[in-house]
């Protein structure tokens, strides 16, 4: 066996017992949901048995987990599907394309807040559309203050002072397209029959 597949095959025992405990389940209780016996489970999460198949895929679908994340594979495949989130003004953007200038898309996530938050207004060059997919956002762009629930859109010059949060203390979750300053989104509806 080649040290890699090796290497691979020792981080197993220790990767399962910290997603065990992580999850707060005992070994007696991993064994009556996957089946497995006791003693088992430990000389696998110890190293003393080697990983197989026919164990990984109870444990994979108890903890809910892809077999590759018990394992820890390699990631294969398309290098694009993988996000790399950004975290930045206490949000998380997740990025949707990657094609240099232009329309930018991102998905956001603003977390739950259990104080309500006073609004930061910002400026910056460009132009934004954003469409809420859960929770209610609170967009204030100049004077205006809106909240805005799941399925409502928006559009606004950044140069104008803004902000986003939450409009109720909750997550929220929404589609931004930031484009340089100029651009604007162009809505093509059928007409009414």
């Amino acid at each position: 066996m080649d040290p890699g597949t090796e290497d691979v095959l020792d981080a197993v025992g220790p990767r399962l017992r910290a997603l065990r405990r992580d999850r707060g389940i005992t070994l007696a209780d991993l064994a009556a949901t996957t089946g497995v016996s006791e003693s088992t489970l430990s000389r696998l999460e110890s190293g003393q048995r080697r990983a197989t198949l026919e164990l990984l895929l109870p444990l994979a679908r108890t903890y809910d987990v892809p077999l590759d994340d018990l394992v820890g594979a390699p990631r294969t495949g398309d290098p694009r599907i993988h996000l790399k989130p950004i975290h930045r003004f206490g949000m998380t953007f997740i990025p949707l394309s990657r094609r240099p200038g232009g329309v930018q898309a991102f998905k956001m996530l603003i977390p739950a807040q259990p104080e309500p938050v006073e609004p930061a207004l910002k400026t910056h060059e460009g132009f934004e559309w954003l469409y809420v997919l859960n929770g209610h956002l609170r967009l204030v762009v100049g004077a205006r203050d809106l909240t805005l629930p799941p399925g409502e859109a928006a559009e606004f010059d950044t140069s104008l002072p803004h902000w986003l949060g939450s409009a109720d203390g909750g997550a929220v979750e929404l589609l931004i397209l930031f484009g340089t300053h100029g651009m604007r989104a162009h809505v093509r509806a059928e007409p009414n029959v």
